[in-house]
């Protein structure tokens, strides 16, 4: 096969992990894991402009009101503006007690010490050490052994220790991450893990965090959850150490792979607000939270103005959020589909305050996040008569009965497919005014009396027919039956009133009624609608509204 063509015999399979009894698939996670945000650090090194200080700050508070406790704040020793921003954090007290900055540096003796600087003043700081261990990197890039890379990360280790000694007025929490760990052995990342914490020494009272990073997501979701526990297992004084994560999506898989490590032994989580990171970004913590609160736990985490977030995350990254991103996006609640619709609009007109969310096609309640019902259901050609008559019925407040809802539904689905487009709701609303409540009138009401002698309507009324007073007359069990027998005397036409719904618009003693009656001629059926404070007068302008669709469908047949 030619060097040009889509190749896949290049690449090879990820080696399974050899481990027994693996105990991570009978886990269940029912707590909320450490979260640590590096949306400052890991994030903001991966945007084509990274973020200004206002940017920061502003970015640095969102992280702070939605509830993190540990933030990665930058790469101090890499770049002046990294460093001049932890400095402004520290010397403007911007930190609040409870919550803990981090920084990342890597295991070279004069980046540590850099990066020490930009901490003086604080009150407690996670130090993140890092170096490459992965067969690759080792190989290609450092061109040593493993003994070589285990030397890096002790010196570093030492480097780490001597600093924070010299600066003892700070509490320090030491941090290691083999970098790539994903293409690490397990065992060799467990030897280098170790020799760091032989330097530290940590206790239980005062962990250390080794932070296992997929740094290039390389294989399927269980297989790093394979990794994470086996680590879990053969790392020395595992009650000393907390076990981090910090997934990157390479195979779309980081929140999968996440979850699954939880499982495997994790107890904290990196990640960014929405995903932004490297290539195709890092774990985006709103799914692994809200993931974690559709199942009823909390997440420890604020997430409740869902909209304010994706604001503050876009103005201070410049990137979009796509549409349908899980949680965040504009659409990711919203229905077009007119089996979903319909099957949405069913279950929320059962749906009682207080009690389990049990809601088709909606794992979570819209509101919980800041969104309304209307988000829901949006309509275009391939919506139903569900989604239309959800739109009427939450927004304007028509209860359409099901038969209307499959008439107008099909107006409404005419003219999306015309526009090629979505309609809106004002949009929907003005096409059924038009079609229902202004259609022009070729039949009307001037004025009527009614008499009720033995149990039967007496109806007299006056007419505009195609332009002309007509008078009319007939009586009938009700009032509409008596109408109708009134219009067969008079002009010749005989119908029969199949459907009739009524309710009242709104509350209160001078709420509004709406009428819905579909009548029949021959093999025909028309409807009409109509509203008014009286229910009578009501019932007898949707009748002829139903009856002008009628005598109109005749006039231009003739």
């Amino acid at each position: 096969m030619s060097a040009n063509r889509f190749d896949y015999t290049k690449y090879k399979p990820f080696p399974q992990i050899k481990i027994e009894k693996r105990t991570w698939p009978d886990k269940v996670i029912t707590e909320a894991p450490i979260w640590c945000s590096v949306d400052l650090r890991d994030g903001n090194q991966a945007l084509i402009e990274p973020m200004s200080v206002g940017q920061k700050k502003k970015m640095f508070e969102l992280l702070v009101e939605v509830g993190f406790k540990e933030i990665e704040v930058g790469f101090p020793a890499a770049s002046q503006p990294d460093f001049d921003f932890v400095r402004s954090l520290i010397e403007e007290d911007k930190v609040p007690d409870d919550v803990t900055i981090q920084v990342l540096t890597q295991a070279r003796p004069e980046l540590i010490r850099r990066t020490f600087d930009s901490l003086k003043g604080a009150r407690r700081a996670i130090l993140h050490l890092y170096n490459s261990t992965s067969i690759v990197q080792r190989e290609k890039v450092f061109k040593t052994d493993k003994a070589g890379i285990i030397d890096i990360a002790v010196e570093g280790a030492k480097e780490v220790k001597r600093c924070a000694a010299a600066q003892s007025d700070t509490e320090w929490i030491f941090q290691y991450s083999p970098e790539s760990f994903t293409g690490t052995e397990v065992d060799f990342a467990v030897d280098v893990c170790d020799a760091v914490n032989d330097i530290w020494k940590p206790t239980p009272d005062r962990p250390s965090i080794i932070n296992l990073p997929s740094t290039v997501e390389m294989a399927t979701p269980n297989i790093y959850a394979d990794q994470v526990e086996l680590f879990c297992r053969n790392i020395k004084n595992r009650d000393s150490i907390i076990v981090s994560l910090h997934t990157h999506n390479d195979r779309s898989c980081a929140v999968g792979a996440a979850e699954l490590a939880v499982m495997g032994g994790a107890q904290r989580v990196e990640g960014t607000l929405l995903g932004n990171g490297e290539r195709t970004g890092n774990m985006d913590i709103v799914v692994m939270a809200m993931n974690l609160y559709s199942q009823g736990i909390d997440p420890a985490l604020d997430l409740h103005d869902m909209d304010r977030i994706v604001s503050i995350v876009r103005e201070c990254t410049q990137i979009d959020v796509h549409p349908r991103q899980a949680y965040s996006g504009d659409l990711v609640f919203t229905a077009f589909s007119g089996s979903h619709q319909d099957a949405i609009k069913k279950c929320l007109d059962t749906y009682e305050e207080g009690s389990p969310w049990e809601i088709a096609y909606l794992p979570i309640d819209p509101r919980d996040i800041g969104r309304t019902y209307q988000d829901v259901i949006r309509v275009n050609s391939q919506s139903g008569k569900g989604g239309v008559a959800y739109v009427l019925a939450n927004k304007f407040g028509f209860q359409l009965p099901r038969w209307l809802q499959i008439e107008f539904s099909r107006v409404v689905q005419k003219k999306t497919e015309d526009s090629g487009g979505e309609i809106n709701p004002d949009q929907i609303w003005d096409l059924f005014n038009k079609y229902y409540l202004e259609s022009e009138k070729v039949i009307s009401l001037e004025n009527f009396k009614l008499e009720k002698q033995e149990g039967r309507e007496f109806f007299t009324a006056q007419i505009d027919y195609f332009g002309k007073e007509i008078p009319i007359s007939g009586q009938g069990d009700g009032i509409l039956d008596a109408l109708v027998e009134a219009l067969k005397g008079s002009i010749n036409i005989d119908l029969e009133i199949m459907e009739y719904g009524e309710h009242a618009l709104g509350q209160g003693a001078d709420a509004e009624a709406v009428t819905y009656i579909q009548i029949r001629y021959e093999d025909k059926r028309y409807s009409g609608v109509a509203i008014s404070k009286d229910i009578v007068t009501s019932s007898i302008n949707a009748f002829m509204g139903a009856a002008s669709q009628l005598l109109s469908e005749q006039q231009l047949a003739a």
